[in-house]
């Protein structure tokens, strides 16, 4: 079973907004069983929009389009629809009544242009819309299905979980799709590549594929398998097993935890507080720490000491390891986590310090060179990364990097 995505709206192709829409609904197609195939966006024009429905026909057993629906005159998607399927337009009480429940409350009258949206093609199926005035519309068309629902996410959401989903499900016979991603730290994709090779050799005997997924803080390994069922995802979980035989230290969750949810678990778990000291990273490890609802329960403060006055006077850092080793050290960033960690009485303690760019660098410590230390219950460890010169990314990276090597330290067992 194969799908296309089709997003309508000048907006998105000039950049004024960006398409979150197609995601969420390939995410949910893809737990129905149904693939998709290619994900699409033409401007507010008939004969672009006629052209897309033609050569998704030709691909894709269902089209999802999204857009277009507005009462004003510059959403063209019902009329071309209209024409695309040879419609007329009738009437519909259902959807007339629907879009005077919404304004009824705000005391707004439904003028006629609102109530042109009850005007409705005779030959599709409408899909109520409980949370705005234009219907969800579901098509059929030489054997593909085409459902046309509006733009604004919180009102396709509902069509598509309330009754596009059902409704494919109860019409088509659709297989089973498995996806499981693990998540890793620490290695770029080639070398992560390489480490797992006769693995991922492995995986071809059952016919599961594997995608790499890298981003600028982890790589991401999907493995999937198409029309199985429970004996295909246990194959999965055991070869997920035999992964973390190979990268012990690397994995650190599944599917869309993020580091700091896994590393807000533990503390917790273990019913330990951390505190963050940030030159570098300007706050933002403890920003990501506090992202998560409930981290109150772990994490107690940070001080953000980008000068070496807050760090001597502040943290404790020596005046004379400053002059002698430099702000971006071991010995300082060792000291700032140290000194953070006893002023706010933690268990445990994130610090960095480096050199984020453009600016700043120099022979002996180029831009991108980065120190993070965790201090710990019992000891103290820090290590030197070597980024690039992109400045948001370098404190992308550091975030990431601290809050795995805590991660690392929290789960090392106690000797």
């Amino acid at each position: 079973m194969k799908a296309e995505i089709i997003t309508i709206g000048d907006e998105i192709l000039i950049g004024q907004i960006i398409d979150t829409n197609s995601a969420w609904i390939a995410e949910q197609l893809n737990g129905a069983g149904v693939r998709v195939v290619q994900i699409s966006s033409v401007q507010d024009d008939r004969d672009h929009i006629f052209n897309a429905l033609n050569e998704a026909k030709d691909r894709a057993d269902i089209v999802l389009i999204t857009g277009g629906l507005g009462p004003t005159k510059d959403d063209i998607t019902k009329e071309t629809l209209g024409d695309y399927f040879q419609s007329n337009f009738v009437f519909n009480k259902d959807v007339f009544e629907n879009i005077v429940r919404i304004f009824k409350p705000r005391r707004i009258p439904v003028l006629s242009v609102n109530k042109q949206q009850a005007n409705v093609p005779d030959n599709c199926d409408i899909l109520p819309n409980k949370y705005g005035t234009a219907p969800g519309m579901w098509f059929e068309k030489e054997g593909t299905v085409f459902v046309s629902m509006p733009g604004i996410p919180h009102e396709m959401k509902a069509l598509v979980s309330d009754y596009v989903i059902p409704k494919i499900k109860s019409q088509f016979d659709t297989p089973i799709i498995y996806h499981k991603t693990v998540l890793t730290q620490g290695l770029g994709e080639a070398k992560l590549a390489e480490k797992i090779e006769e693995w991922r050799k492995s995986l071809g005997l059952y016919d599961i594929k594997l995608a790499f997924l890298p981003s600028v803080n982890s790589v991401r390994l999907r493995l999937s398998s198409y029309g199985g069922g429970r004996a295909e995802q246990k194959v999965i979980e055991d070869k997920i097993v035999e992964l973390h035989e190979i990268l012990p230290d690397l994995i650190f969750g599944y599917d869309k935890q993020t580091l700091e949810e896994v590393v807000g678990k533990l503390l917790k778990k273990k019913q330990k507080a951390i505190s963050t000291a940030e030159s570098c990273t300007g706050g933002n490890v403890a920003g990501r720490l506090t992202r998560i609802s409930g981290s109150s329960a772990y994490f107690l403060g940070s001080v953000v000491s980008y000068s070496d006055a807050i760090k001597t006077d502040l943290l404790n850092v020596s005046k004379s390891d400053l002059e002698q080793h430099g702000a971006v050290s071991k010995q300082v960033v060792e000291q700032m986590a140290l000194g953070v960690k006893k002023k706010l009485n933690t268990d445990y303690s994130i610090a960095t310090s480096g050199i984020a760019g453009p600016t700043g660098g120099t022979d002996q410590k180029p831009v991108g060179t980065i120190w993070v230390a965790v201090a710990t219950p019992t000891e103290v460890v820090s290590k030197m990364f070597r980024f690039g010169e992109d400045r948001e990314i370098n404190v992308e990276r550091t975030v990431i990097t601290a809050l795995n090597l805590l991660r690392k330290q929290i789960i090392k067992p106690e000797l």
